[in-house]
């Protein structure tokens, strides 16, 4: 038998045994009355061995637990932080006293009625007077599981990973605050949220490659939504200006430490607006972030410093290709650049055309030698469905990205309303298709009638939160920013090793 196995059966035995003395090991209730926290900022001017008479009443998980024959000591772990737990002789009952001793183990949570004072060292503690079970932990906590070097068992095992290191969870509490402060971003500014579908008939809203699904009750075919634009988009039609949804979108493509199959967005979208306003609000969206945040627009990410400040500078895909690389992309050729692409093992998707090309030298060439904060705009035509032909550059469109430190964290475009010019990009896309590009644009009949009723001037942005989060809490992985990853399973389902029975 395994150290794990003895420690397990020991634990029943003590659920069994307390049970038997008719106290239950997992009871209803408990009111907990102060946070460790509080308790930590309250009394952090008590003087070392300085005893209190005010009664506290605290909740939470044993993390350390030391057995000293005449004192013992606990470390107590609630949402909020840490706090000492006192056991000493002549100061707690001796029932209790010795309760703690024979019942109370590492993880166990334990409700405690006791008074504040301060140990020799000068750690604030709570003197026990009374002690109750909360919750009998049967598995113990892993023996400095921070240290692991597997991180594949923090992401498997989140709970776990929460519970060893306190700066996890703080990554995703500064996840929360982010997009709190995203919705007071744009409600300050009269956008309405909203909910589309996550279940479609049609995917769409982007170039990327579905999951499927399937509705018994109808018989038909479903998908899990890529992206929630044309559905917002429909609701411009219908007369809301102002308009952004969070949500989950689900993309059947590669894992890696930027992306993972369901993530979560923002997309917003402002009538009378084209790329440039968005550009402008989306900086000030990043900027507001970063103050609120952290205080300063100067953030560290990957061991760069990152200035948000003053106005970033605005740079067209072609003219970054021209400074990293030393070519003018738009004055070679065809053959010129198709050559530079077989030379340099580029992969593409689609058809040879030029827009597609000097996409894919971009994106496999120049991006990580962006520093950034900096907008590259004006992208080709063909690698851009949804995007309004640029005003002033034949072959492409008014669309932009936001590069910090070589990673893109938001995409936006002035929008075609044209509905004459969108069938034409569905159709050019429905080549695509044939032509084996999985990731192409389906023909949306629906969202072409609803751009005949005429839709105005418009501009759109998406932005993946998650990314978002990691630029600002400095997280190598996307995974270090969603709580549960998808990770594929260890073992098969059905040959899962049972732990108690």
């Amino acid at each position: 038998m395994g150290r794990e196995e003895q420690i397990t059966g020991e634990r029943l035995r003590k659920i069994d045994e307390l049970k038997k003395q008719g106290i239950n090991p997992y009871p209803y209730r408990f009111e907990k009355k102060e946070n460790c926290s509080e308790l930590q900022e309250k009394y952090k001017k008590l003087k070392a061995e300085e005893k209190t008479k005010d009664k506290v009443r605290v909740a939470g998980r044993v993390m350390i637990k030391r057995d000293l024959g005449k004192i013992s000591f606990a470390k107590l772990q609630d949402f909020s932080g840490r706090i000492q737990i006192v056991l000493q002789d002549k100061e707690t009952p001796d029932k209790e006293f010795e309760f703690f001793k024979k019942y109370v183990d590492g993880g166990d949570f334990i409700g405690i009625d006791g008074i504040i004072m301060k140990s020799k060292t000068g750690e604030l503690s709570v003197l026990a007077k009374k002690i109750e079970i909360l919750s009998k932990s049967i598995l113990p906590l892993p023996e400095k599981f921070h240290g692991l070097q597997d991180k594949e068992e923090r992401y498997r095992k989140r709970y776990l990973d929460l519970i060893m290191n306190p700066e996890v969870k703080e990554t995703f509490l500064k996840r929360t605050k982010i997009i709190q402060l995203i919705r007071k971003f744009l409600d300050d500014r009269g956008f309405v949220e909203v909910e589309t579908p996550g279940l479609q008939t049609l995917y769409g809203g982007t170039n990327a490659k579905p999951f499927s699904t399937y509705l018994n009750v109808l018989d038909m075919n479903l998908y899990l939504r890529l992206a929630p634009e044309l559905y917002l988009k429909r609701l411009v039609v219908g007369g809301f200006e102002k308009v952004y949804e969070i949500g989950k979108n689900f993309r059947n493509e590669g894992i890696d430490f930027m992306h993972n199959p369901e993530f979560t967005m923002i997309e917003w979208y402002e009538a009378y607006a084209d790329y440039n306003v968005m550009m402008d609000n989306a900086e000030e969206l990043y900027k507001f972030i970063a103050k609120e945040l952290n205080g300063s627009y100067t953030l560290e990410f990957r061991e760069r410093k990152i200035d948000l400040k003053g106005k970033w500078p605005r740079v067209s895909m072609t003219d970054a290709i021209k400074k990293y690389l030393k070519i003018d992309i738009e004055k070679m050729s065809l053959k010129e650049i198709k050559s530079f692409v077989d030379e340099n093992r580029i992969d593409f998707v689609g058809e040879g055309s030029k827009g597609i090309f000097i996409n894919a030298i971009f994106e496999k060439l120049v991006t990580e030698k962006l520093d950034g904060p900096m907008w590259i705009i004006d992208y080709p035509k063909e690698v851009s469905p949804l995007a309004k032909p640029h005003r002033d550059k034949e072959g492409f469109v008014e669309r932009f990205e936001c590069y910090i430190a070589g990673k893109e964290i938001g995409d936006g475009w002035s929008e075609i309303i044209d509905p004459v010019e969108q069938k034409q990009r569905f159709e050019n896309e429905q080549k695509a298709m044939r032509s084996g590009k999985e990731e192409a644009h389906p023909m949306d009949k629906d969202f072409l009638e609803a751009l005949e009723y005429g839709m105005p001037v418009l501009g759109g942005i998406g932005i993946g939160i998650d990314r978002l989060v990691m630029f600002f809490t400095n997280q190598a992985s996307i995974r270090d920013v969603i709580l549960f990853p998808f990770m594929k399973p260890e073992i098969s389902e059905g040959k899962l090793k049972k732990k108690i029975c």
